[in-house]
């Protein structure tokens, strides 16, 4: 979700005539280890855009397209940009899904954006010299794990690792729907357009995208709505959109959500994070997802809903601005 934000918002800062989330771009690759992007079958154009890549992460959280907005971010600008709206107990430094090393995850992609044969803006391989050691107490996990098919008999040791706090996560949500709230300098530079767009992803079921095309037995409504609905695979009314990004990973399952449900006029927030490992290790595909970790996060979303059916409010919720027309993906 921070990398969606922000990228917007450095496309906002650089203010270039032509460039916004639709242009075309096309990564390249400078060292060995670095992977290139030139077409997207899925786009409504064949080509990458900073806008496709971000559907993508509300959809289906896509692993793929947060690297490329990694790279369009850069290590240094990600963390610093968030850590100078007050959002700092987080440290998003690697790629998701590919195996490097700290050094090279601190080097970024050069990204070209065009209009046909025309450049727009180029943005040169950008290399992060500064250092962010990991200030969490305790990153050790576990009693084992695999690595390349061997059982590691230790503890993980996630010091290399992106993280982010469950607090730092709702701030954003709460910057994100609420921006009034906040002063100046601790909101997002974004356009009320950017704001439409990103609510809309964050809210569309795959089954109701254009563009990319998904299959909905592969992709249910809930498969990224862990909160009321994430035990089940039933089709969805509607009535009731979660605006979210979730997380799925080593045996963590998180929800960062803004619940709203126009039937009956109720609105909420809701952060929450479940770590389901029973055997302790890890990459043994061996988490109880299924069995505690999605039906305890749909009733802890289902419990706050029902309270909030009965809750009298002192301010009735205003959800206009929040309903989206989902037949164009425009």
């Amino acid at each position: 979700m921070p990398a969606a934000i922000l990228a917007l918002e450095k496309l906002n800062e650089l203010k270039i005539t032509g460039l916004n989330k639709n242009t075309s771009l096309r990564i390249d690759s400078t060292e060995n280890w670095q992977t290139s992007v030139s077409i997207d079958p899925t786009s409504s154009n064949g080509l990458p855009s900073i806008a496709h890549y971000i559907k993508k992460i509300f959809l289906v959280s896509d692993n793929d397209a947060y690297n490329r907005l990694y790279e369009f971010l850069g290590q240094e600008y990600f963390n610093e940009k968030l850590w100078s709206k007050g959002l700092n107990n987080c440290r998003l430094i690697s790629r998701l899904s590919v195996a490097l090393t700290f050094e090279q995850n601190a080097c970024t992609n050069p990204i070209t954006f065009y209009n046909d044969e025309k450049v727009i803006y180029h943005q040169e391989q950008i290399c992060n010299d500064k250092k962010y050691p990991n200030k969490l107490s305790s990153v050790k996990r576990g009693i084992g794990f695999y690595r390349n098919d061997s059982l590691i008999n230790e503890p993980k040791d996630f010091s290399s690792s992106n993280y982010i706090s469950l607090e730092v996560l709702h701030n954003i949500l709460k910057r994100l729907f609420f921006s009034e709230a906040f002063s100046e300098s601790e909101r997002f530079n974004l356009t009320n357009e950017d704001y439409r767009f990103i609510y809309k992803y964050m809210s569309m079921f795959p089954r109701e995208s254009k563009f990319p095309i998904y299959n909905s037995l592969e992709y249910w409504d809930s498969y990224v709505k862990f909160f009321m609905f994430g035990d089940s695979k039933d089709s969805l009314s509607g009535d009731i959109r979660i605006f979210n990004k979730v997380g799925e990973a080593y045996g963590y399952l998180i929800d960062n959500a803004y619940v709203v449900d126009f039937k009956n006029n109720i609105e909420f927030l809701l952060s929450a994070v479940i770590y389901v490992n029973e055997d302790q290790i890890f990459n043994d595909d061996k988490y109880e997802y299924d069995q505690i970790g999605f039906p305890f996060l749909s009733n802890l979303g289902k419990v706050i809903y029902d309270y909030e059916l009965t809750r009298k409010k002192k301010f009735v919720p205003e959800l206009t601005k929040f309903r989206f027309d989902f037949t164009t993906d425009e």
